[in-house]
């Protein structure tokens, strides 16, 4: 923003990357709490060796998709009134691309655990790989044809 100085900026930067996350910090604690909760059921031990291994990519996955999101907390807190609010915004920057990553990896894992469990492997498979698309398309590959959203004063 016009006017503001490279210690506002990088307030305002991290600001934002943390109210981004917490959309993010939400979803997945709730998937996590899902999965931790799913061998407990008596349905799951109907589950297939294939499902039990997806299972475990998708527990695993929002496990680290967890951690990675929350991170810049602890990043903050570590580094609080050392003067290196650069170096936090850098850090939280790619830990929370890193944390989308898992995230993304657990829901479609996710889908192919509960699809595959209700619907014949191919028809989970293919639902899985639509719903892979949809989150790569909204989540990369539309922000990263429209990077430049703001050069020409257009319009989103």
């Amino acid at each position: 923003m016009a006017g503001e100085t490279e210690k506002e900026r990088l307030e305002r930067n991290y600001a934002d990357e943390l109210r981004e996350l917490r959309v993010a910090q939400t979803g997945v604690q709730i998937l996590f709490a899902f999965l931790l909760s799913l061998p407990f059921t008596a349905a799951f031990s109907r589950t297939t060796p294939f499902q039990r291994d997806v299972y475990l990519v998708s527990l695993l996955s929002a496990a680290a998709a967890t951690a990675l999101i929350i991170a810049p907390v602890a990043f903050h807190s570590a580094l609080f009134r050392q003067g290196r609010k650069s170096e936090l915004v850098k850090d939280a920057h790619w830990v929370s691309i890193a944390g989308l990553g898992f995230l993304l990896i657990a829901m479609i894992s996710a889908v192919l655990l509960i699809t595959d469990f209700l619907l014949p492997r191919s028809i989970a498979l293919l639902l899985s790989g639509i719903t892979a698309v949809i989150f790569l398309l909204f989540w990369v590959g539309l922000p990263f044809a429209r990077r430049d959203w703001g050069a020409g004063g257009g319009r989103f």
